[in-house]
């Protein structure tokens, strides 16, 4: 499922932002502001099965480049390929929706390789953001997958 903000159902928007919750601020020990302003014109990329969130990126357009961010899967989802499987569907809809645009990402520093793996290319040192050590990482659009 890709939606909207304003597509999303009540119900889908609270499962997203539990699910969000669940990792970024109590699994992570981060309190900071995780539901935000760019959520209002987010795209919510969504993995599910059974009616069950799985897995979740959300996609943020700005004028000079791409974003995604807010990647999860849901902790008994784990070890199933699932963050993989998130980030490709996340890069093919970039693709299809901004085609020549390039990607931003930050990316947590222990990630590096993964995101690698999809063509990025360290763009930043390490700093922290959130008390979390994270690089920011480029990818120009048509060189994913």
């Amino acid at each position: 499922m890709i939606k909207s903000t304003d597509e999303l159902t009540p119900q889908e928007l609270v499962t997203i932002f539990q699910a969000r919750t669940a990792v970024f601020v109590v699994e992570q020990e981060c309190p900071y502001q995780e539901v935000d302003e760019a959520d209002r014109h987010a795209l919510h990329v969504c993995l599910e099965e059974n009616g069950e969130l799985q897995a979740y990126a959300r996609i943020l357009e700005e004028d000079e480049a791409i974003h995604f961010g807010r990647v999860l899967v849901v902790k008994k989802y784990r070890g199933q390929q699932l963050g993989r499987k998130i980030v490709a569907t996340t890069l093919s809809e970039i693709e299809k929706r901004y085609p020549d645009r390039p990607v931003i990402i930050s990316a947590q520093a222990h990630l590096v390789d993964f995101y690698r793996s999809f063509g990025f290319e360290q763009n930043s040192e390490v700093y922290l953001e959130d008390e979390i050590p994270h690089i920011e990482m480029l990818l120009q659009n048509g060189e994913n997958g």
